[in-house]
């Protein structure tokens, strides 16, 4: 069994060995996971989602399924990225983006973290309306997905590591 080091198997905590076996079976699936959490939290072109954006929503969605372990993770990206009082309010669950088009962004994934299956198309034509273009709607959403995906994948790997 070797020595991961990638965020699923930090945040995951520590394995029993027959996880730690099964995890180390599928280290191309982390090895993939690890780059898309790079691409979509410090991509090379962030576009209108700052790298200190991205980590204040990762943390803020962290927050919102209760996974503090997460949050702290994100919470250094945060700090990494130069986060305004503006950005460690927001990923804090606090309310009050002076912008509109970061207000849109929050209260769009408050929505995608809480209730996805209510999302529709008024969601998308809310950013829009508020001055998010499409390829950082792309990117938003993008983001969205990959949190989703992420903290479902520790949760299970927590569920699976406390009940073996």
């Amino acid at each position: 069994m070797s020595e991961r080091d990638d965020v699923v198997t930090r945040m995951a905590g520590p394995l029993p060995p027959a996880v730690a076996a099964a995890v180390d079976g599928r280290a191309n699936i982390l090895a993939m996971t690890e780059a898309a959490h790079d691409a979509a939290l410090t991509p090379k072109d962030p576009g209108g989602l700052s790298h200190a954006l991205r980590a204040a929503l990762a943390e803020r969605v962290s927050r919102l399924h209760a996974d503090d372990r997460m949050a702290a993770h994100f919470r250094e990206l945060l700090q990494a990225a130069g986060a305004d009082e503006t950005l460690i309010a927001i990923a804090a669950l606090g309310d009050g983006a002076p912008e509109p088009a970061v207000a849109a962004m929050v209260a769009y994934t408050d929505r995608v973290a809480k209730a996805p299956r209510e999302m529709t198309a008024a969601d998308i034509s809310a950013l829009q309306a508020a001055g998010v273009g499409d390829p950082d709607i792309v990117r938003l959403a993008e983001l969205n997905a990959f949190l989703a995906y992420q903290l479902r994948v520790i949760a299970g790997l927590r569920l699976l590591g406390a009940n073996a």
